[in-house]
């Protein structure tokens, strides 16, 4: 049932093409135009039906919710701090450096261009410690903005 108390018309099984069991759920067509809080309602839509959900299959979502619960703990968090660091690093090498294709052919000179990366990424850093100037922003989703907008 959606949130204004309007029943689904169809419920169907079905697989992603990564082969992740999904559920498809659409509301009917003249439910969802004449909703006065359509603005609000989830924009998937079918030409033969209203709005679409997917949704994960229970254990799947039972697995999400548990990994969920897990990351409100202080321990995960301390693990996950580190590999954060890292990813941190190779997203700024990928960004400034373009350190995922290399000018060069043959392994001794892209192992040299990755060294020579690696050396500017170290000075970089180093720069923005000395002068105290941030080295990036972390990324806001537009969903996570408009969530925050609407709570202001």
């Amino acid at each position: 049932m959606c949130p204004r108390g309007q029943r689904s018309v169809s419920w169907s099984e079905q697989r992603k093409p990564t082969g992740t069991e999904i559920i498809r759920v659409h509301f009917a067509k003249a439910d969802c135009d004449a909703c006065p809080v359509r603005a609000k309602c989830t924009s998937a839509t079918n030409h033969l039906y209203g709005r679409s959900l997917t949704l994960l299959t229970q254990p799947q979502q039972q697995a999400l919710d548990q990994r969920r619960r897990e990351q409100e703990t202080a321990e995960w968090r301390a693990a996950y701090g580190t590999r954060a660091g890292v990813e941190g690093t190779i997203s700024q090498a990928v960004r400034v450096t373009r350190a995922r294709t290399t000018p060069y052919r043959g392994l001794h000179k892209t192992h040299l261009g990755h060294v020579l990366i690696a050396a500017g990424l170290n000075l970089h850093r180093l720069d923005a410690w000395w002068t105290k100037t941030s080295i990036g922003t972390t990324h806001i989703s537009r969903f996570t903005r408009l969530g925050l907008e609407l709570a202001a």
